[in-house]
């Protein structure tokens, strides 16, 4: 119900449809580093204009080896100065190579916004850590989504045939699951992901990788079904919980 029209653009889809939706001009363009790319190559999409620059999640972007298509974006033919525009960097952690992005594509004196500790938990996330052996994880997982009830739970695994696994195995105790991760079609993706959010599967069962950069409102539960490798990992996955304080549950790894 606003005069703000937004477009998206992203891969693993036909480039059509999308290409038709930028020609007929947007307010907002938003877009994954490598889909956006390829319609400033073609020539679909021009940069003289751009007034604000907005880069999201600029930490994952760079974990995904996305910085030199970040850097080609900020070089772009057309793309106005750093002087002459706004740009907005979003990061949940800030390690040198994000600081030496901000230096690069940021105005001399930018604002640097801190809320709670830098690359640390959201303090109003209740964790609560289980210590299970590993033959025993996925009954004190089933125990779990039993006292949690209808909640919506992303649980996250680490290797994407766990994923569909442990999907299946929670959908045979009836409780209606689904699967995201990167050996699924992008179609498949999108009905998962709308499954989800409408309620029909209330249990969502992903490997981080795909679940980057979701924006899901209302997740009551994150479950680490395995730990991830390192801390900036898993302050992103407790991040999908909004910093609301509905409680997390962890294993500890033994």
């Amino acid at each position: 119900g606003t005069f703000v029209g937004p477009v998206f653009v992203y891969g693993g889809v036909s480039t059509g449809h999308q290409i038709r939706d930028v020609l007929r001009g947007c307010n907002v363009l938003c877009g994954t580093p490598g889909r956006l790319m390829d319609m400033i190559g073609r020539g679909k999409v021009g940069l003289s204009k751009l007034r604000y620059l907005v880069l999201d999640e600029a930490d994952r972007m760079l974990d995904m080896g996305f910085e030199p298509e970040m850097r080609r974006l900020v070089g772009s033919p057309g793309m106005p100065t750093k002087e002459n525009r706004q740009t907005l960097m979003f990061s949940a952690t800030f390690p040198e190579d994000i600081q030496r992005l901000a230096a690069d594509f940021l105005k001399v004196d930018y604002l640097f916004l801190a809320v709670g500790v830098v690359g640390g938990a959201c303090s109003d996330v209740q964790q609560t850590f289980i210590e299970v052996g590993k033959f025993n994880k996925r009954e004190q997982l089933l125990d779990i989504l039993k006292t949690t009830g209808m909640d919506r739970t992303i649980v996250f695994v680490e290797k994407k045939r766990y994923a569909d696994f442990i999907a299946t195995f929670l959908c045979q105790e009836k409780l209606p699951t689904t699967s995201i991760h990167g050996d699924r079609e992008q179609y498949q993706r999108e009905q998962a992901l709308a499954d989800f959010r409408s309620g029909k599967c209330p249990v969502l069962v992903a490997t981080s990788v795909a679940a980057r950069g979701l924006d899901i409102p209302d997740v009551q539960n994150v479950v680490n079904f395995d730990l991830p490798n390192n801390i900036d990992e898993y302050v992103h996955r407790i991040g999908r919980n909004h910093g609301m304080p509905y409680e997390l549950r962890s294993r500890v790894r033994q």
